[in-house]
């Protein structure tokens, strides 16, 4: 990853006018200097290393998550989008295990999507696509993830979720760790970063502040008329503590894996979209003991 010193030199990078919308949006966020909500934190400069300070350690313990604004560079989330949109478009061929889950809507006729890209709820197993797996190995991302579980860092999942208009779209609240056997949990951290803007229209995260600090909580199927495959929820939680994290291309929200977290529809006209990996340490210890050799594990630093 080449250290990149200005956003102007970084969108020479971009060519194209399919993108130009995309562009324009990057150009926009990236003019700002407002950093909202959030511990006051600023890019040393894109290719450098980030440490999360005592401060950000403290939040991140308190509240289950941290968001660091801007911390990955406009010309690779251009570089994420096009290779995400070339796959769906049947441009470029999956890889590996790779696979595109349509949404439950379109799979059930509920919804005649307007093109491929309408129908898509996700892109899932990045890790043998060297373009999009290059997020995993982000300098900046990966120097504040070793920050929270250490030096020895592997990949556990990766995706590019895709919340399309006009279908339901919705995540229940839920714990990534319902999903993972590994332990500690807290040596195990998920790394989500908006690829387009993520608001309250489109369908943002929202979270539980502090609830990862009350242990896996059970879960089930909600009775929802189109629930997409594989989503769980619980319903052991108050839902009025929700906060939703509204977010602008690169900004970038880790959370613990015991982190009450879902999403809402997505009621505006464009697409919510963003690329996230599940990190774990390599001192976790799993019921298979070659879990870091196997599967869609891959090993980081």
């Amino acid at each position: 990853m080449a250290h990149h010193r200005s956003i102007k030199g970084n969108l020479g990078c971009i060519v194209g006018d399919k993108f130009f919308l995309y562009k324009q949006v990057l150009l926009t966020y990236y003019g700002s200097r407002e950093t909202g909500n959030t511990v006051a934190w600023e890019p040393k400069g894109w290719g450098s290393e980030v440490d999360l300070t005592e401060q950000q350690l403290q939040q991140y313990a308190s509240d289950g998550y941290l968001l660091l604004p801007k911390l990955i560079d406009p010309a690779s989330l251009d570089s994420y989008n096009q290779r995400f949109l070339s796959i769906v478009e049947g441009q470029t061929p999956l890889s590996g295990a790779m696979k595109v889950m349509r949404d439950v809507m379109v799979v059930k006729g509920a919804v005649a999507p307007e093109t491929k890209l309408h129908g898509v709820n996700k892109l899932f197993c990045l890790e043998d696509d060297p373009m999009l797996f290059d997020y995993a190995k982000h300098p900046e991302l990966i120097s504040a993830i070793q920050s929270i579980i250490g030096p020895s860092v592997y990949t556990l999942t990766s995706n590019v979720f895709n919340k399309p208009p006009q279908v339901d779209g919705r995540h229940p609240l839920h714990q990534d760790l319902r999903y993972f056997k590994l332990r500690p949990e807290n040596k195990i951290v998920a790394a989500w970063t908006a690829i387009l803007p993520a608001t309250r229209e489109s369908g943002c995260l929202c979270v539980i502040p502090g609830s990862h600090r009350n242990g896996l909580l059970s879960h089930d199927m909600p009775d929802w008329q189109f629930l997409n495959s594989g989503f769980f929820g619980t319903s052991d939680v108050d839902q009025s503590q929700r906060q939703h994290v509204a977010m602008q291309p690169g900004d970038t929200l880790l959370f613990h894996p015991l982190l009450v977290h879902g999403s809402g529809r997505n009621k505006s006209t464009g697409f919510r979209r963003a690329i996230s990996v599940h990190f774990a340490s390599g001192e976790c210890e799993s019921p298979r003991a070659d879990w870091q050799t196997t599967g869609h594990t891959r090993r980081i630093s």
